[in-house]
């Protein structure tokens, strides 16, 4: 089985305009409304390829509302703890003459002790060898950056394997769980390595580092770049096919979930790499957090370049 956990979702408002311009009302041409949270993200991509997956988390408020009725749309399995705050609502202003854009994240609801508690009891109750747990997102304002850690601790001790996709101190707390794979992007991979990561080769020796950490696999998305994956000695590097990028907002999410798909059919480390940069990249090229399909990411891994690095120095 496979499961999602997101501690702080949202819904995603993207709002295509004209132009943006400041000290003046802007007028929306379009209005898109998706769910959001790296988790949830994660589970819709996996739902629509008919991966079984269920989503735990935490959900308030008539946002809370709305985010479990469109899961359930979307084939969503969830079980979920609520809160007594509102789940919030990250907006997305996309310029259409520029196709740049602006994104505001919203901070999230206050969360008690209590609610942690009951979720992370939830994770240690399911926990069996085998399965595959992805803790993924910011955690709620007040929330301590090793929230993830005995949650992760619990699904290794079980025989799982635990997928982290955060950043920052929670990311580098949760390392020390000695989790099975980490998933930062460039950004957060020299952050946690200490160097700056442009290409790669830099990408490749931020992953020695993370190892370092008793991190088992390594998986750096690199936008454009694709991504690099390091594991058991080994290492690869994915190069997505050039397409015209909509909006990549969501594309580390639906990498993330392409390269479980992968992993749950048994796929050499490499082929599931390439399902996840194939993933990646097709929903790049979709509106908003859209998810793409199995038909759309096969043809797009068809085009995947994958090259096998010999040493650190490669």
């Amino acid at each position: 089985m496979i499961y999602t956990v997101t501690l702080n979702p949202a819904l995603d408002l993207e709002l295509d305009v004209p132009e943006i311009g400041y000290d003046r009302v802007l007028r929306a041409s379009s209005v898109r409304v998706d769910n959001g949270g790296k988790g949830f993200n994660i589970s819709r991509n996996l739902a629509m390829l008919d991966v079984p997956c269920l989503a735990l988390g935490l959900v308030g408020g008539k946002t809370g509302e709305r985010l479990v009725e469109e899961l359930a749309r979307q084939g969503v399995l969830t079980d979920l703890d609520w809160i007594a705050g509102e789940t919030r609502t990250n907006v997305h202003i996309v310029d259409l003459k520029s196709r740049r854009y602006i994104k505001v994240n919203q901070p999230g609801p206050t969360v008690l002790p209590g609610d942690l508690d009951e979720l992370s009891s939830k994770v240690r109750a399911r926990a069996k060898s085998g399965d595959i747990w992805v803790f993924a997102g910011s955690l709620p304002p007040g929330v301590p950056p090793d929230t993830y850690v005995p949650m992760v601790a619990a699904v290794q001790a079980a025989g799982g394997m635990a997928l982290i996709d955060a950043d920052g101190e929670t990311l580098r707390q949760t390392c020390l769980a000695r989790p099975y794979l980490v998933k930062p992007n460039a950004l957060e991979a020299g952050q946690l390595a200490g160097i700056e990561v442009s290409s790669p080769k830099d990408a490749l020796r931020a992953a020695g580092a993370i190892h370092e950490m008793m991190v088992q696999a390594v998986l750096i998305t690199l936008g454009k770049d694709g991504a690099v994956l390091s594991q058991n000695g080994q290492a690869w590097w994915a190069a997505p096919p050039v397409i015209a990028v909509d909006i990549p907002t969501g594309a580390g999410d639906a990498t993330m979930a392409g390269y479980i798909w992968g992993l749950s059919q048994g796929a050499a480390p490499p082929e599931a790499l390439r399902l996840g940069v194939a993933s990646g990249t097709a929903s790049a090229s979709l509106p908003g957090t859209a998810v793409a399909g199995r038909e759309l990411i096969e043809q797009t891994a068809a085009s995947v370049r994958i090259t096998r690095f010999v040493s650190p120095q490669d």
